[in-house]
Protein backbone atom coordinates (compact mmCIF):
# COMPACT_ATOMS: atom_id res chain seq x y z
CA UNK A 1 0.00 0.00 0.00
CA UNK A 2 1.01 3.56 -1.20
CA UNK A 3 -0.05 6.58 0.98
CA UNK A 4 -0.08 10.19 -0.43
CA UNK A 5 -0.79 13.18 1.91
CA UNK A 6 -1.52 16.74 0.68
CA UNK A 7 -2.92 19.05 3.76
CA UNK A 8 -5.44 21.40 2.10
CA UNK A 9 -6.44 24.36 2.50
CA UNK A 10 -7.12 27.00 5.36
CA UNK A 11 -7.70 23.94 8.07
CA UNK A 12 -4.90 22.09 6.36
CA UNK A 13 -7.07 19.07 6.25
CA UNK A 14 -5.26 15.88 4.89
CA UNK A 15 -6.41 14.83 1.69
CA UNK A 16 -5.18 11.29 1.13
CA UNK A 17 -4.67 9.07 -2.25
CA UNK A 18 -3.99 5.14 -0.94
CA UNK A 19 -3.12 3.22 -3.74
CA UNK A 20 -3.42 -0.56 -3.17
CA UNK A 21 -2.65 -2.89 -6.15
CA UNK A 22 -2.69 -0.34 -8.64
CA UNK A 23 -6.10 1.42 -7.34
CA UNK A 24 -6.05 4.63 -6.14
CA UNK A 25 -8.92 5.54 -3.38
CA UNK A 26 -9.58 9.00 -2.41
CA UNK A 27 -9.81 9.91 1.04
CA UNK A 28 -11.36 13.28 2.14
CA UNK A 29 -11.00 15.96 -0.82
CA UNK A 30 -10.57 19.15 0.94
CA UNK A 31 -10.29 22.59 -0.32
CA UNK A 32 -8.43 22.96 -3.73
CA UNK A 33 -7.95 19.13 -4.17
CA UNK A 34 -8.87 18.85 -7.34
CA UNK A 35 -5.64 19.37 -8.91
CA UNK A 36 -2.94 17.63 -6.54
CA UNK A 37 -5.38 14.49 -7.15
CA UNK A 38 -5.00 15.00 -10.95
CA UNK A 39 -1.24 15.07 -10.95
CA UNK A 40 -1.24 11.78 -8.55
CA UNK A 41 -3.55 9.37 -9.31
CA UNK A 42 -3.42 6.81 -12.23
CA UNK A 43 -6.23 4.68 -11.60
CA UNK A 44 -9.03 6.16 -9.13
CA UNK A 45 -11.82 4.05 -7.68
CA UNK A 46 -13.66 5.83 -5.26
CA UNK A 47 -14.30 9.31 -3.24
CA UNK A 48 -14.34 8.13 0.24
CA UNK A 49 -15.53 10.52 2.83
CA UNK A 50 -14.35 10.04 6.55
CA UNK A 51 -17.43 12.63 7.61
CA UNK A 52 -19.26 15.44 6.02
CA UNK A 53 -18.32 18.82 7.14
CA UNK A 54 -16.66 20.89 4.45
CA UNK A 55 -12.98 21.23 4.93
CA UNK A 56 -13.41 17.20 3.98
CA UNK A 57 -15.52 17.36 1.06
CA UNK A 58 -15.14 20.30 -0.18
CA UNK A 59 -14.20 19.10 -4.13
CA UNK A 60 -16.45 16.16 -3.92
CA UNK A 61 -18.47 16.98 -7.04
CA UNK A 62 -15.30 18.52 -8.90
CA UNK A 63 -13.38 15.09 -8.33
CA UNK A 64 -16.28 12.78 -9.06
CA UNK A 65 -17.15 14.46 -12.32
CA UNK A 66 -13.32 15.02 -13.46
CA UNK A 67 -13.15 11.44 -12.71
CA UNK A 68 -16.41 9.75 -12.87
CA UNK A 69 -16.24 8.36 -9.66
CA UNK A 70 -18.85 7.20 -6.95
CA UNK A 71 -19.12 9.41 -3.81
CA UNK A 72 -19.02 6.97 -0.45
CA UNK A 73 -20.04 9.04 2.79
CA UNK A 74 -21.51 8.14 6.08
CA UNK A 75 -25.57 8.25 5.87
CA UNK A 76 -25.32 10.66 8.94
CA UNK A 77 -23.50 13.23 7.41
CA UNK A 78 -24.85 13.59 3.62
CA UNK A 79 -27.12 16.13 4.69
CA UNK A 80 -23.98 18.12 5.51
CA UNK A 81 -22.67 17.54 1.95
CA UNK A 82 -25.15 20.45 1.03
CA UNK A 83 -24.46 22.75 3.50
CA UNK A 84 -21.90 25.30 2.94
CA UNK A 85 -22.78 27.52 6.37
CA UNK A 86 -19.31 29.82 6.79
CA UNK A 87 -20.88 30.86 3.22
CA UNK A 88 -17.41 30.22 1.56
CA UNK A 89 -18.76 29.21 -1.98
CA UNK A 90 -18.86 25.14 -1.16
CA UNK A 91 -20.35 23.04 -4.24
CA UNK A 92 -22.63 21.15 -2.93
CA UNK A 93 -22.06 17.45 -3.69
CA UNK A 94 -24.51 14.18 -2.71
CA UNK A 95 -23.00 10.59 -1.70
CA UNK A 96 -23.44 8.10 -4.56
CA UNK A 97 -23.45 5.33 -1.68
CA UNK A 98 -24.89 6.48 1.57
CA UNK A 99 -22.58 4.30 3.89
CA UNK A 100 -24.10 2.22 7.15
CA UNK A 101 -22.37 1.80 10.55
CA UNK A 102 -19.27 0.02 10.24
CA UNK A 103 -20.50 -1.23 6.43
CA UNK A 104 -17.38 -2.97 5.08
CA UNK A 105 -16.64 -3.20 0.36
CA UNK A 106 -14.95 -4.77 -1.43
CA UNK A 107 -13.36 -3.32 -4.48
CA UNK A 108 -12.08 -6.25 -6.35
CA UNK A 109 -10.45 -7.90 -3.43
CA UNK A 110 -9.51 -4.54 -2.00
CA UNK A 111 -11.37 -4.06 1.40
CA UNK A 112 -12.24 -1.44 2.52
CA UNK A 113 -14.39 -0.43 5.82
CA UNK A 114 -16.14 2.40 8.02
CA UNK A 115 -15.69 2.05 11.24
CA UNK A 116 -18.57 4.25 12.97
CA UNK A 117 -17.59 6.15 15.79
CA UNK A 118 -19.79 9.83 16.15
CA UNK A 119 -19.59 12.18 18.17
CA UNK A 120 -17.60 14.82 16.30
CA UNK A 121 -20.43 14.27 13.38
CA UNK A 122 -23.58 11.96 13.55
CA UNK A 123 -21.99 9.70 11.09
CA UNK A 124 -18.41 10.14 11.68
CA UNK A 125 -16.19 7.11 10.75
CA UNK A 126 -12.74 6.07 10.32
CA UNK A 127 -12.00 4.61 7.28
CA UNK A 128 -9.93 1.16 7.64
CA UNK A 129 -7.67 -0.25 4.71
CA UNK A 130 -5.47 -2.86 5.18
CA UNK A 131 -4.92 -2.92 8.49
CA UNK A 132 -4.63 0.93 8.63
CA UNK A 133 -7.11 4.11 9.91
CA UNK A 134 -7.78 7.12 8.35
CA UNK A 135 -9.42 8.57 11.07
CA UNK A 136 -10.85 11.52 9.78
CA UNK A 137 -11.68 13.92 12.75
CA UNK A 138 -12.57 11.41 15.34
CA UNK A 139 -8.72 11.15 16.81
CA UNK A 140 -5.47 12.62 16.27
CA UNK A 141 -2.17 13.04 17.16
CA UNK A 142 -2.68 13.65 21.20
CA UNK A 143 -5.97 14.86 20.42
CA UNK A 144 -9.58 14.14 19.70
CA UNK A 145 -12.47 15.94 17.74
CA UNK A 146 -14.36 18.69 19.01
CA UNK A 147 -17.66 18.10 20.20
CA UNK A 148 -19.03 21.47 20.74
CA UNK A 149 -20.17 22.55 16.88
CA UNK A 150 -23.18 22.18 15.56
CA UNK A 151 -24.30 18.57 15.40
CA UNK A 152 -21.60 16.98 17.55
CA UNK A 153 -22.77 14.88 20.74
CA UNK A 154 -19.98 14.84 23.35
CA UNK A 155 -22.14 11.49 24.93
CA UNK A 156 -21.54 9.87 20.97
CA UNK A 157 -17.68 10.43 21.30
CA UNK A 158 -17.14 8.90 24.79
CA UNK A 159 -18.96 5.89 23.34
CA UNK A 160 -16.91 6.01 20.65
CA UNK A 161 -13.51 6.29 22.56
CA UNK A 162 -14.89 3.10 24.41
CA UNK A 163 -15.24 1.32 21.14
CA UNK A 164 -11.88 1.90 19.48
CA UNK A 165 -10.28 1.29 22.80
CA UNK A 166 -11.71 -2.08 23.70
CA UNK A 167 -10.14 -3.10 19.84
CA UNK A 168 -6.97 -5.72 21.11
CA UNK A 169 -4.81 -4.45 17.77
CA UNK A 170 -2.55 -1.52 17.54
CA UNK A 171 -3.24 -0.05 14.19
CA UNK A 172 -1.41 3.33 12.22
CA UNK A 173 -3.77 6.26 12.56
CA UNK A 174 -3.91 8.75 9.63
CA UNK A 175 -5.90 11.54 10.88
CA UNK A 176 -8.16 14.41 9.07
CA UNK A 177 -5.18 16.62 10.26
CA UNK A 178 -1.90 16.66 11.32
CA UNK A 179 0.75 13.69 11.81
CA UNK A 180 0.36 10.10 11.71
CA UNK A 181 0.27 8.46 15.03
CA UNK A 182 -0.80 4.32 16.78
CA UNK A 183 -3.54 3.64 18.67
CA UNK A 184 -1.20 2.24 20.91
CA UNK A 185 0.48 5.70 21.38
CA UNK A 186 -2.69 7.39 21.62
CA UNK A 187 -4.78 4.83 24.63
CA UNK A 188 -3.80 7.41 27.73
CA UNK A 189 -5.06 10.42 26.01
CA UNK A 190 -8.19 8.76 24.62
CA UNK A 191 -8.75 7.92 28.20
CA UNK A 192 -7.78 11.37 29.52
CA UNK A 193 -10.34 13.33 26.70
CA UNK A 194 -12.90 11.18 28.25
CA UNK A 195 -13.10 13.64 31.57
CA UNK A 196 -13.21 16.57 29.32
CA UNK A 197 -16.61 15.22 27.89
Amino acid sequence: MEIKIQPMGEYQTNCYIITVDNKDFIIDPGVGATKWIKQHVKNPIAILNTHGHFDHVWSNKEVSDLFGLKIYTPEEDNFMLQKDPYNFGMIPSCADVLVKPDEEFDFEGVKVKFHFFPGHTPGCSAIEIENTLFSGDFIFNGSIGRTDFEFSNPQSMIESIDKILAWDKNIRIYPGHGLSTTLQAERSSLINWKRYL
